[in-house]
């Protein structure tokens, strides 16, 4: 009897989605490389079932699975773009110091979001599914069951919860000095520096921190002309730009070269 084509690959298609792992019998580690002495970088419970990463093939006694996500990462300052994305092919990394572990590569589209500034690095939510290897003993090694098409699919692993963005006491660059020739990330409450009671301020806005007192100015020369800039006001902003003194004051200014709200 000759199949459909359409319904043979549907049966195909179906069934390659149901193959599944045996339940670990303790919780395991997830390694970034299948080798001996590589970083964990996340583990899965005892009698959860690990999804097996689809394309990958890993050396014998390791298996390649996949880490749903989301997952917290770090990205050097001089990475992020002035969009506030991870430009494509740098590392995220496990921790924020040179040399950490890099779960991924930043790709095109990668869903982030920023969640706290650390130095020279910001630290972003990512979530998309990365690839990792875990060692099972011989009584624990996935056996791959082809599913019929009609069983059931394991359903994803939930998303972990939201965690709340670190609150900034003050207004502050992201990096090692206040002043500095390279563009930095700055984060504070937007504000208009007009008073009728007092002389014109150098500058249009500033950038306030909690209490209310200025960190710094803001040059807005280098913003698009169709910018509408009111509607940052009094609101929580992350500046990209460079930091300068003001001549003949202590003041420092920052030469926004974009603005985006937190």
């Amino acid at each position: 009897m000759k199949l459909n084509s359409t319904l043979f690959a549907a049966l195909f298609v179906g069934a390659a989605a149901a193959l599944s792992a045996a339940p670990l019998v303790e919780t395991t580690p997830v390694y970034s490389k299948p080798e001996s002495g590589a970083a964990a970088i996340g583990s899965l419970k005892a009698g959860s079932e690990p999804i097996i990463a689809s394309g990958t093939t890993a050396p014998a006694g390791w298996t390649a699975v996949t880490l749903s996500g989301p997952h917290e990462v770090y990205a050097a300052n001089k990475d992020v773009t002035k969009a506030l994305e991870v430009r494509v092919g740098s590392p995220y990394l496990t921790d924020a110091k040179s040399g950490a572990t890099v779960l991924t590569l930043a790709e095109k589209g990668d869903q982030t979001e920023i969640i706290d500034y650390r130095g020279k690095w910001t630290k972003f939510r990512l979530t998309k599914p990365v690839t990792g290897y875990i060692k099972l003993a011989a009584k624990s090694t996935p056996v791959l069951n082809a599913a019929p098409v009609t069983s059931v699919p394991v359903p994803a692993p939930a998303p972990a919860p939201v965690q709340p963005v670190t609150t900034v006491g003050k207004a502050a660059p992201v990096g090692d000095g206040a002043s500095s020739a390279l563009p930095r990330l700055f984060q504070g409450t937007f504000a208009s520096t007009y008073n009728p009671l007092r002389p014109r301020r150098p500058y249009d806005f500033q950038l306030n921190d909690n209490a209310g007192s200025r960190y710094a100015y803001i040059d807005v020369s280098k913003l698009l002309a169709t910018e509408q800039l009111n509607k940052y006001i009094d609101r929580t902003v992350v500046v990209y730009g460079t930091a300068q003194s003001v001549p003949g004051s202590k003041d420092m200014v920052v030469v926004a070269e974009s603005l985006q709200l937190r």
